[in-house]
């Protein structure tokens, strides 16, 4: 392990002359990788499963009820758990979904992202939660991992993180901590319990950086990609304990000082990285999630590092979505802390199904401002073709092509980042799982191997290095601004299709509806069996139409879905009588509409109607297809005539 620490600074401190070349999406294959001197086979794939809030007290057909938290009471409690509900998930369901993934993905995934929240909330005041009950919740866990990806002849073994089949990388949520979403700065009980808890998940050489802040990464792919788990508590808005991440004092900041220093490790390496947290930087106007100078971090560094990091991965929030980072809205001297914003966000609260309503609404009236142009009505469109397009030039001036290019940083987009948060097992709406696909040509080719290896390194030479000297730092504030990729370089893979680029995801889900109906049914209970289904696969999705999973595809999809005069592939329908037609095949929504407005309509019956159906299926998927369709047409008032 110390050699591995060593070899590992050495290749830090060693320059890097190579830049990685664009590689074209080819179709999945399998490739072998070297990991721990052995053979390991490659897929291509990668499962992202969050929040699975497992509740011992959960008591069948019990009440829904707020107070009775399915607990007490008699009521509409499912085997499988209360869908659309505030309770939390019965130990069936956990089970249930293990035994899923050891039947349907277990051979065919790389390694598993868990972004946190695995113990049950503190919703029931006659039940009050314990310390003991958060730690034992979240080793059940553990073990259920074990139990479907452990090496049955390597559990005992003097390594434990040799214990797996494939990597697994856990997550702090705010509700694996007591009282939830309260966490010191470390050392402190919770960093030195999950340093135990995890001590299967988290590299040996980072156990004692862990316990000071419960941040760590894990080479998933050794020596090619590293996934960086962030304690993202410490940016969180509603933790208390903590200020943001401006000043050095805040662990938010020396959080940051690490990530930094990692990613240009991984840099030096030529290696790429995916980062994870629970608590996602939801950024609106009713909805900020983190505190707004750890935001600015946050992008910041996801700018200077887009040659290497292939995305975010969130949880915590409970609805399926996606979140653009703009960098024109960093401002550097938040970042430094030399000025504070000038309005303070509004505490993050737990996100219920209302405010969640609000905050889609919100989503897309920032996207509905985001720079249109005539490539971003190219639905479907290939990248060849967006590419011819961009080049044509009216002499004299810019195409208007070019100039919506200049304006989202280029032909990749590179003014922007994208952040994308998962639905969870908890049922507030169907437990889900997300299942990536991404490029791994050329994965399996070694890298150049070390001529020299240093067997020891003086304990200050690291200490120097661990605290950035390295870096040049400015002179206010000391801050170290990370430096940015080569001009020469290439896009990275968040933003160019190449090694490691996510190519699609697979969102499934458990229709608890219909299957806690048929175990309670005496007729169907004896063939009734609990299965995940696939809810949609942005591969060969028309609606959304994702090409890729690069930012470019988010931003183009974005724009479409805050577009409040649909374009003709975005329309669902396109007169006021086709409206009642098209509307019947999601389940004809009841229009209230007053006596005067009816009157109206019956002269204006030929008048168009706009339906984006783009933003219906973002937000019904946000839900994961279990609100009421007439509900989402109330809510979130999808027709519009034309001015």
């Amino acid at each position: 392990m110390i050699l591995r620490s060593l070899l590992f600074l050495l290749w830090a401190a060693a320059p890097c002359h190579c830049e990685p070349q664009p590689t074209q999406q080819k179709p999945l294959q399998s490739v072998v990788v070297s990991s721990n001197g052995g053979g390991r086979q490659l897929h291509g794939r990668f499962l992202h499963i969050t929040d699975f809030h497992p509740d011992r007290f959960y008591s069948r057909y019990s009440s829904t009820d707020g107070d009775d938290a399915c607990h007490w009471g008699k009521g509409d409690a499912g085997i499988f758990g209360a869908e659309r509900t505030d309770c939390d998930s019965p130990i069936t369901l956990i089970n249930a979904t293990f035994q899923w993934i050891n039947d349907n993905l277990k051979d065919t995934i790389d390694f598993v992202v868990w972004t946190g929240d695995s113990a049950r909330h503190d919703n029931d005041e006659l039940i009050p939660r314990t310390p003991e009950q958060v730690i034992e919740l979240n080793e059940m866990l553990v073990h259920k991992f074990v139990d479907v990806f452990g090496k049955p002849d390597n559990i005992n073994d003097t390594d434990p993180t040799n214990d797996f089949t494939i990597p697994i990388v856990p997550n702090f949520g705010n509700n694996d901590i007591l009282p939830h979403n309260i966490f010191t700065p470390g050392p402190n009980r919770w960093t030195k319990e999950f340093s135990r808890v995890w001590r299967q998940f988290i590299p040996e050489e980072q156990r004692h950086g862990f316990e000071r802040g419960g941040w760590f990464f894990v080479e998933v792919i050794p020596n090619k990609l590293a996934v960086l788990s962030l304690n993202t508590l410490y940016f969180f808005n509603s933790n208390n304990a903590v200020d943001g991440c401006a000043s050095k004092s805040e662990p938010g900041y020396e959080q940051f000082e690490w990530l930094r220093i990692q990613l240009q490790f991984f840099r030096q390496r030529g290696m790429k990285a995916i980062l994870m947290g629970h608590v996602p930087p939801a950024r609106t106007p009713s909805k900020q999630s983190w505190d707004e100078t750890c935001w600015q971090k946050y992008t910041l560094w996801l700018q200077q590092y887009r040659d290497l990091v292939v995305g975010g991965l969130y949880g915590h929030m409970n609805i399926d979505h996606f979140m653009i980072q703009d960098n024109d809205q960093i401002d550097i001297q938040l970042v430094t802390g030399e000025i504070e914003p000038a309005k303070k966000p509004p505490k993050s609260t737990d996100f219920s199904i209302q405010s969640s309503a609000a905050y889609l609404t919100e989503l897309r009236y920032g996207w509905s401002n985001l720079p249109d142009g005539v490539e971003a009505k190219d639905v479907g469109t290939s990248t060849e073709k967006k590419k011819k397009n961009s080049n044509k030039k009216k002499k004299g001036r810019k195409s208007k092509h070019d100039e919506f290019l200049d304006k989202i940083g280029g032909q990749w987009a590179e003014r922007y980042s994208a952040t994308l948060v998962s639905a969870s097992v908890v049922p507030n709406y169907f437990p889900t799982m997300r299942v990536f696909e991404y490029n791994i040509t050329g994965a399996g080719q070694p890298l150049n191997n070390l001529q020299d290896q240093v067997e020891e390194v003086a304990d200050a030479q690291l200490d120097e290095l661990k605290r950035g000297q390295m870096f040049a730092r400015s002179r206010k504030h000391g801050f170290v601004k990370p430096h940015p990729p080569s001009k020469s370089q290439l896009p990275g893979p968040a933003y160019s299709p190449q090694t490691f680029s996510w190519a699609s995801y697979t969102q499934y889900f458990a229709n608890l509806t219909r299957i806690n109906a048929d175990f309670a049914s005496p007729r169907k209970s004896k063939d009734a069996k609990f299965t995940y289904e696939v809810e949609y696969d942005t591969k060969n999705d028309s609606v959304f139409g994702l090409e890729d999973l690069t930012v470019r595809s988010y931003v183009d999809l974005a724009t479409r879905i805050g577009d409040y005069k649909p374009r003709k592939d975005d329309l669902w329908s396109t007169t006021a009588n086709d409206v009642e037609n098209d509307m019947s095949t999601a389940k004809k929504r009841k229009h209230n509409k007053s006596e005067k407005h009816k009157k109206h309509k019956k002269h204006k019956k030929h008048k168009h109607k706009r339906i984006n159906k783009t933003w219906f299926a973002f937000v019904n998927r946000a839900y994961v297809g279990a609100k009421d369709e007439e509900d989402l047409h109330d809510q979130f008032g999808f027709a519009m005539e034309n001015d």
